[in-house]
This record gives structure tokens, C-alpha cells and sequence, in this order.
């Protein structure tokens, strides 16, 4: 039978039970740097007759190409409340304040008042989830910067710019390359879930069943680890 794919809204032959045709997938960028090489890598090797392709974007950018047809689901930070849209569960993450390493010694946490912030553009639940913290604690950043990828964010704080806010699965999986220290945040702003969401009328493709059973399958071994 024929189905529309939502990634480019042509039509599809998709035979029961064999994953094939075009997959879109987006993700937050710290997602996609951090949770998804390995599932890819090993999705990709088991059903090569599938065309994946993965697109980055802040939460609230995936939410609109996920509703706009554009890509056939996404990892975003929530939960997300949309009557057009089903969720569910797939990672927790700790939010950490992350500032440069300047030496062995433990390190101060930063002066918040007078450091710059540096974050992703505005649709960010990462930033959205900092400036509500420093809200909370009446505090005014000196400066707010805005990057468009994680690779120039850890950059810049590694070289003193200023601070952020990311998953602490960012700041371990990157302190090889980057002389970086993370301070704990008030628990009620620390933990958040990030979801994969998908249109309510979405068909179940083989391609999407296999490609979310590979994403937890990863996760549950990361757990177990």
C-alpha cells in the first residue's frame, strides 16, 4: 500500500515488516551529541535499507517541524502538552552549571551576577530552564550570548567567556577536550526528561518501530551499565 511520508510528503511503498524508505528525525543538539551515535550506528547497520536522516533544532523549532510534517518525530525536552501529538519517555538528564576548569583546586561557583550567559537561541528548554533558576534567585545575568551549536558553547566556556546550563552527559562526555566543571543546581530546575514525540495521525512504519525498540534498547543498556 502507498503512504505519505511525513519527512517530504511523497509517497512511499512500505511493506509490512520491512523497515525501508525515508526516516526524518529531529533532535536538540545535546541529544544528538550525546544519546543517539551508538542507536544510529547500530539502526543504520541492521536496516541499511532505510534513508535516515537526522535535523537539530532547539525544543520548541522540533515541535513545529514535527506538526508541520517536516520530519516524522523528535527528541525534545518536557513533557510537551499538544492535542496533535503523542510522547514518550526515553531519557532522563541532570542539569548542570558549567563554567571553565581553571586549575586542580575545586573551583568557586561562579559570580552569576557578573557572568555571561551562553546559550542556544530562544526556543531552548536548556536556556529556557536557566532563566527561570536565575529568576527564581533574582538574579540578573551581566550578559546573555547566543551560539548556534554545542561544539561553540563548550568552546567558549572552556576559554572563560562565560557560563551555561546542559545536560551533565555533555559536560562528561566532552571533558577530554574541554577543561570544564559543573556545579550542582536547586533540584526542583536539575532533572529533565526528554521525549520523543510524534503527530497522533503518524502511521506505524516498520522503519520508526525498529528505530524507537534501537534508541531504548540503548538507553536500558546505559541504565544496566
Amino acid at each position: 500500500f502507498v503512504l505519505f511520508s511525513a519527512a517530504t510528503l511523497l509517497p512511499a511503498i512500505i511493506y509490512a515488516g520491512t523497515p525501508k524508505g525515508p526516516l526524518a528525525i529531529g533532535s536538540m543538539e545535546t541529544t544528538a551529541a550525546v544519546r543517539l551515535p551508538l542507536p544510529l550506528y547500530f539502526f543504520s547497520l541492521n536496516y541499511p535499507d532505510v534513508d535516515i536522516s537526522l535535523k537539530t533544532g532547539p525544543t520548541d523549532e522540533l515541535i513545529a517541524s514535527v506538526l508541520a510534517y517536516e520530519i516524522d518525530g523528535a527528541f525534545v525536552a518536557g513533557p510537551v502538552h499538544h492535542k496533535e501529538l503523542t510522547q514518550q519517555a526515553v531519557f532522563e538528564e541532570e542539569l548542570v552549571l558549567v563554567a571553565q576548569k581553571k586549575g586542580a583546586a575545586v573551583n568557586d561557583r561562579p559570580d552569576l551576577d557578573r557572568s555571561s550567559l551562553l546559550v542556544f537561541k530562544q526556543g531552548c528548554t536548556y536556556r529556557k530552564r536557566l532563566e527561570e533558576w536565575l529568576h527564581a534567585e533574582k538574579i540578573m545575568p551581566h550578559k546573555i550570548m547566543e551560539f548556534g551549536s554545542l561544539e561553540a558553547i563548550l568552546g567558549c566556556v572552556h576559554a572563560g567567556l562565560g557560563i551555561t546550563l546542559l545536560p551533565k552527559s555533555i559536560v562528561d562526555r566532552f571533558q577530554d577536550r574541554y577543561a570544564l566543571v559543573c556545579y550542582e543546581i536547586p533540584e526542583d530546575f536539575a532533572k529533565v526528561t526528554t521525549f520523543f514525540i510524534q503527530r497522533k495521525n503518524a502511521a506505524a512504519t516498520p522503519a520508526m518501530k525498529k528505530f524507537l525498540e534501537t534508541v531504548k534498547d540503548g538507553a536500558a543498556m546505559r541504565r544496566a551499565g
